[in-house]
């Protein structure tokens, strides 16, 4: 088999061979020629006329058949060699191969720099040409030098991987048990060199940092109360995003804060101003004294400036309490009329502009809009009628005037609850007007629920989804007088919606102070600060559902809770 495979590989030859035997045989036919000729002919005269000259011709002749068998030669060989490399070594066949029938470009110009020379040998001799196959010679020897030089640090690699001994996964763990161990003990040295070095005094001379009086002012004074301030331990994690309540003494000594802002602050703090409506009032009352105070900084503009600091009061309010949504609108509707004041006017007339603004607001949005309500009220409040209420709304309080004044023969009752206890402000307003009323915590709704004919509710605000916004227990009531078949009727005015859409009372909420909760020194949290990881919860407003409402009393008329998004596309100047 290896004998069959190598003659038609040594039967072929290259073109080179091929071109070199072809000039051969024209250079021997031009030598016999010159031979025979018996006179000097005009294209060879200088040939003929030195007498060295056929010398040379048969001398290249030579050459060239020699050039012609070096070559047929050396294919010979190595097509000889490839073959037994085949036969010995079966694995390496196709790359030797490839190697074989693949030339570089160095060997390719190498062989036409052969041609060249055979081509003119009759000029150069043969001394060029066996120089140009021994530089063939030579990079055929220089590129299989690299490679083996590339092989041996690979080769060397391989063999320090396998000397390397093999860890088992039980002998890994135990070295990162140890690791961890040591990096233990040092740290375990380095606490008790800490605890037995002595404290360090304080520094000296320039290193002693100076306490300015403000900062000293501002650390000094108590900004939460350390018996109502939670742990942060102790907090559950669903309501960590609510606003905890403020302790009452507020740091107030703040330059552009103005004084009636101070004064509302701390009033909103200590719960001295309630319902969504008082707190309004006063913030505009309060926002009007700012006006008319205000005065223009030099080189600005009024509108700009006063816009400034009124923000500035505004989260200062913010600090001492969640600002309301009634607060939250007046406080937009101020906002937009202060960018439409025209530039040209002088300051005296814009705050007079802004203080009419604020009058016209009151007059409108709070003290018409809870007329118009009573008289949708008072066309259902009827003789006999016994009306249940919850907790103390001024709202409610006006309307049941109102049908005391038409000398409508009704009662009221009103349910109150922990720890706020706001119904027995109701109960003293009505009963001064003459009202026959009852007073019953939310405990006792459930008893006294037989005897109510509707139910009047009031509320911190309407959402844009439908659900109510008002004090801790209305959701309550609301069930109990749905599972009566009593009519529940929410009394809210419009400056009172949200654009907020919330479905339960921990989204967004506001938390009064723990401490409320404790009823004495007998009760079980009288000391609930010091027994660990307990914080009681109170929450100021819950949601009451729309399938729990009847209807919703507005100024603009009695309409179910799901129209107020079609309320606020209405009056696109309300909302949160």
């Amino acid at each position: 088999m290896p004998g069959n495979a190598v003659d038609p590989l040594a039967t072929e030859k290259t073109r080179d061979q091929i071109m070199a035997e072809r000039e051969a045989k024209k250079l021997a036919k031009q030598a016999k020629k010159q031979k025979t000729a018996p006179t000097p002919t005009a294209a060879t005269p200088a040939v003929l006329t030195t007498p060295s000259a056929p010398a040379t011709k048969i001398i290249t002749e030579v050459e060239q058949t020699t050039i012609t068998t070096k070559l047929t030669t050396t294919t010979t060989t190595k097509v000889q060699d490839a073959v037994a490399s085949k036969t010995t070594q079966p694995a390496a066949v196709n790359g030797k191969d490839a190697e074989a029938g693949e030339k570089t470009r160095e060997q390719i110009k190498a062989e036409r720099e052969a041609k060249k020379a055979a081509k003119k040998a009759g000029k150069g001799g043969g001394a060029k040409v066996e120089g140009i196959a021994q530089q063939l010679a030579d990079l055929k020897v220089a590129e299989k030098a690299p490679v083996a030089a590339s092989a041996a640090p690979s080769t060397t690699e391989a063999d320090q991987e396998k000397k390397k001994p093999a860890l088992s996964k039980a002998e890994r763990r135990a070295i990162q048990e140890a690791q961890r161990a040591a990096k233990a003990q040092v740290q375990t040295k380095k606490a008790q060199h800490a605890a037995k070095a002595p404290p360090s005094a304080a520094p000296k001379g320039p290193n002693r940092k100076s306490v300015s009086p403000t900062t000293a002012a501002t650390s000094s004074s108590p900004v939460k109360c350390p018996a109502s301030t939670p742990n942060v331990d102790c907090r559950v994690k669903l309501f960590n995003h609510l606003v905890c309540a403020k302790e009452d003494s507020q740091f107030i000594n703040d330059p552009l804060v103005h004084p009636s802002i101070a004064r509302l602050g701390v009033q909103y703090a200590k719960r001295t101003v309630v319902g969504s409506n008082a707190r309004c009032i006063a913030f505009l009352h309060a926002l009007r004294q700012v006006v008319h105070d205000f005065e223009t900084p030099a080189k600005k503009e009024f509108g700009r400036s006063l816009d400034a600091a009124v923000k500035h009061h505004v989260d200062h309010l913010h600090k001492c309490r969640p600002l309301a949504v009634s607060v939250s609108n007046a406080y937009k509707q101020f906002k937009n009329q202060l960018t439409q004041l025209p530039a040209d006017v002088p300051e005296t007339e814009s705050k007079e502009l802004l203080v009419h603004f604020i009058d016209t607001y009151i007059e409108n949005q709070i003290g018409k809009a809870a007329q118009a309500i009573s008289g949708f009220l008072q066309e259902k409040i009827t003789d006999g009628d016994v009306l249940l209420t919850f907790a103390c709304s001024s709202l409610i309080q006006f309307i049941c005037e109102e049908a005391k004044r038409r000398q409508v023969a009704f009662r009221v009752i009103v349910v109150d609850s922990r720890p706020g206890c706001e119904g027995q402000e109701l109960l003293r307003r009505l009963h001064a007007t003459g009202i026959p009323c009852t007073y019953v915590l939310i405990n006792a709704v459930g008893y006294v629920m037989v005897e109510a004919t509707k139910v009047l509710l009031g509320a911190h605000a309407l959402l844009a989804n439908g659900y109510v916004m008002a004090r801790t227990g209305t959701a309550q009531v609301a069930l109990v007088a749905n599972a009566h078949n009593v009519p529940v009727l929410v009394c809210c005015e419009t400056h009172k919606f949200s654009e907020r859409f919330q479905t339960d009372a921990i989204v967004y909420n506001e938390l009064s102070d723990p401490n409320q909760l404790v009823r004495g020194d007998k009760c079980q949290l009288s000391n609930w600060a010091a027994k660990g990881k307990l914080l009681p919860l109170n929450l100021s407003y819950d949601i009451t559902p729309p399938e729990l409402v009847s209807a919703v009393v507005t100024e603009v008329a009695i309409l179910p809770c799901t129209s107020v998004p079609v309320i606020l596309r209405i009056k696109p100047d309300i909302g949160y």
